[in-house]
């Protein structure tokens, strides 16, 4: 930031820095919306199959998107890479970092193909109902096919994310989602030659969506006139395995601290699958809905990555703190906005998924503690967008498995499942483990923030 920026007073530049903030995180918000948006799509779609189907893509989900997560926060250090190359003016260094975090992508990418086609044990293991078994293999057949696209697609959208160019996320999105409702259609009932498929439809309509969006992000970052000084097509390098590693060594501590937040979902989605398709598909809802108001906050925190990346790039540390503190006011602004609705709405949301009333009864309990959380993860994933920027992952990635695991599951488990803390309140007491962990999270990671940030700055 300039001097003359530095002059304003306080308010002043708060104004300035929640305007350059919103500019780069509402079009990422408006992209992560409606690639959300295609589960919600999805869940509503099989959900008006049978609560069968709507069970077998919770499941699913369940699966593949810790997975998903776990392969994309990993490719997510090419943000911050690219930030800070881009904030010191180092355009040409761009192109070869991002050419060799494309052949990272496209490595984990198949990794993860092959672990979604190999699922069916852990279903097994976790005692899910035989009649859901088919029908979730099915649906993670399909999206498997799709991973190492998505791969790919993550890793230029990074690219374009570092350089502050977040339209083109927002535009494939939108065009993704209005792809995947007439595929959904297609594939689930049955058209224009295509077999009805029910639930398992939906995860080879996600999949084509996917290969769509990769071809359609390579073209633009290939022609547009933004991209050129990065050199990123102008020449074909193989694989530098050093590079990769150092990219694995920020971006690895990424993915995994991701993963840890989402497996809890997941493993408490296959505790609750033999607790039958009606609770499974209350607990569908209420995560559905959560994870779509959760991508506000976590476009925020994408957006302070590259604030804080693009700061510390012009040796500006006092800048990059001043980002994060204010990606943090407004994110728990909007905490309290999501928390209100969701409270006061909660029946109508589940209503929107189902018309079964025990399955509606379940998720409107259940939108309560996700309502409660909405805090706690406000900061906590600001907090660890902020840390992306300083490229401080893996004590970040340590806290976050305390927190999740050493406390939110087993807390969860205990109050859900067990009478070692009173009366066992099932999946009330999973989702109050939830509230506890990502509250563990919150704190350690805020500290974790200040204590990166003021070394950062006395290093100055």
């Amino acid at each position: 930031m300039n001097t003359a920026t530095h002059a304003l007073s306080r308010p002043a530049r708060v104004r300035l820095e929640v305007r350059s903030l919103l500019t780069l995180a509402l079009p990422i918000m408006i992209g992560q919306l409606a690639t959300t948006a295609m589960g919600f799509v999805d869940a509503v779609m099989a959900g008006r199959v049978s609560a069968r189907d709507l069970a077998a893509v919770a499941l699913g989900n369940s699966i593949w998107i810790p997975v998903y997560l776990l392969m994309t926060g990993t490719l997510l250090a090419t943000t911050p890479k690219v930030a800070q190359r881009f904030g010191a003016g180092a355009h040409k260094e761009i192109g070869p970092l991002v050419r060799q975090s494309m052949w990272l992508g496209l490595l984990v990418g198949v990794i993860a193909l092959l672990l979604l086609i190999s699922a069916e044990p852990i279903l097994h293991a976790m005692n899910v109902d035989p009649e859901l078994i088919a029908p979730c293999m099915g649906y993670l057949h399909g999206i498997a096919s799709g991973m190492p696209a998505v791969a790919l697609y993550y890793v230029l959208r990074c690219f374009s994310d570092g350089l502050g160019r977040t339209r083109p996320s927002m535009v494939l999105g939108l065009c993704g989602l209005a792809l995947n409702i007439p595929l959904n259609y297609i594939f689930i009932y049955g058209h224009f030659g295509v077999p009805a498929m029910g639930g398992v439809g939906c995860g080879w309509a996600t999949a084509i969506v996917m290969w769509v969006m990769m071809l359609g992000l390579a073209g633009w970052t290939r022609w547009a006139p933004v991209y050129q000084a990065s050199e990123l097509f102008t020449r074909f390098d193989w694989p530098q395995w050093k590079v990769i590693k150092r990219i694995l060594n920020i971006g690895l501590p990424i993915g995994i601290a991701i993963f840890a937040e989402s497996s809890i979902f997941a493993v408490i989605a296959l505790l609750i699958g033999s607790l039958g398709a009606t609770v499974v598909a209350g607990h569908q809802i209420a995560l559905n809905f959560s994870s779509l108001v959760f991508m506000i906050p976590y476009s925020l925190s994408m957006a302070v990555t590259v604030r804080v990346g693009q700061a510390l790039g012009r040796s500006d540390p006092r800048e990059a703190r001043f980002a994060a503190g204010v990606g943090m006011g407004t994110a728990l602004a909007y905490a309290c906005v999501s928390c209100s609705l969701m409270l006061v709405f909660r029946e109508q949301i589940a209503s929107i998924y189902t018309s079964d009333p025990l399955a509606i009864q379940v998720a409107a309990m259940l939108i309560v503690f996700a309502a409660l959380f909405q805090f706690s993860d406000a900061i906590q994933v600001t907090a660890a967008g902020a840390l992306r920027g300083y490229q401080d992952t893996r004590v970040t990635m340590v806290l976050t498995l305390f927190a999740y695991w050493g406390v939110g599951l087993p807390v969860g488990y205990a109050l859900g499942l067990t009478d070692w803390l009173g009366q066992a309140n099932g999946p009330s007491g999973l989702w109050q483990g939830l509230i506890v962990g990502l509250s563990c999270a919150a704190a350690m990671l805020l500290v974790r923030l200040a204590r990166s940030a003021r070394r950062r700055i006395h290093a100055v």
